[in-house]
């Protein structure tokens, strides 16, 4: 017989701290060695988790037995040194909850050796919800101490009246004009996109990882639009694009199959090396868009000198011309 798994709690949670090793996925090498912001963030999800499985409540038998999706609702991470394929991460994550705080909090610090040292690659943080799951019938209630952060809403734990603060109005329904209403007066780019299933979990809701993936995507398709895409800055010179900050918080939920509106806004460039963009998105709701996340990443941009090396390079006219939304005469 299998013993019974002991009774869950909260004190190794939100006191101790716990290190692992991980190594970053194959998938988010896209260019030489180098590894994608995402794919960054996810080895910091996966220390989140795995620092909730020593502590005896893992993101399974949270759901199995109490019915609580263990929900990321907002990742802050700086990137300090840059990760390549088959590096080893050493993840430390140190509990920071407060009292007061409805989520759980954490400080993620990712390291690596270089030459012979272990240096800091990178610094986040990171909120977390439990939240009440009512797909299936009532489960299991969860020990009382987990009670503070559990939720029947993902942003439900935010300040009262922001989800009306932020609500658009829908202009006639129609999808070029809520598109129009989105990019007005901005140097931003939208799209519509409708939810599948792989970008979600728990049966129906967005989850992190997705909103990482939309932000790489917003990206992709705003320097497309700009006539700097991706391919052209590497096939015209080697650059490539760099992050050395992102950031995504979640408002509200989003479900499975609804149609999820992206706005991808420069917010300001910083003379010639970095710029920072902002990402919304919403979903219709009552005849109103509602916003269900939002972030802010930093770019800059490297040239590749060879297969394992490249250094900054502050951006040229035609650059600063694209990002800031002017005709360009190069």
């Amino acid at each position: 017989m299998t013993a019974a798994a002991p009774p869950m709690s909260t004190k190794a949670l939100l006191t101790d701290a716990t290190t692992v090793r991980l190594r970053p996925r194959y998938e988010g090498s896209n260019i030489c060695t180098w590894i994608g912001f995402k794919h960054v963030n996810y080895l910091v999800e996966e220390a989140v988790l795995v620092h909730f499985a020593d502590s005896g409540a893992p993101a399974r038998r949270l759901y199995e037995e109490h019915g609580l999706g263990l929900d990321i609702v907002a990742l802050e991470t700086r990137i300090l040194h840059a990760f390549h394929m088959d590096d080893v991460a050493e993840a430390e994550v140190t509990p920071d909850t407060a009292d007061e705080d409805r989520t759980l909090g954490f400080r993620v610090t990712l390291r690596v050796e270089r030459d012979g040292s272990v240096l800091k690659a990178v610094a986040a943080k990171v909120r977390v919800s439990l939240r009440a799951d009512a797909y299936l019938p009532e489960p299991a209630e969860p020990p009382a101490e987990f009670a503070p952060f559990v939720v029947d809403r993902l942003g439900a734990e935010g300040p009262t009246g922001e989800l009306a603060r932020i609500r658009v109005s829908l202009p006639d329904g129609d999808e070029d004009a809520v598109l129009a209403s989105l990019t007005e007066g901005r140097n931003a780019y939208a799209w519509k996109w409708n939810i599948p299933y792989p970008y979600c979990h728990f049966t129906e809701r967005l989850q992190m990882s997705g909103y990482l993936r939309l932000m790489e995507e917003a990206k992709d398709r705003f320097v497309l639009d700009r006539g700097i895409s991706i391919k052209t800055l590497l096939d015209d010179r080697r650059w490539i694009p760099v992050v050395p900050q992102s950031s995504v918080r979640v408002i509200d939920e989003a479900v499975m199959e609804e149609d999820l509106y992206t706005v991808y806004t420069v917010e300001e460039i910083f003379k010639d090396l970095t710029y920072t963009a902002r990402m919304d998105c919403f979903v219709v709701r009552d005849g109103a868009l509602t916003l269900t996340a939002t972030g802010r990443i930093t770019h800059g941009y490297a040239v590749i000198e060879n297969r394992s090396d490249w250094r900054l390079v502050p951006f040229d006219r035609r650059v600063l011309d694209a990002l800031a939304g002017k005709q360009s005469g190069t």
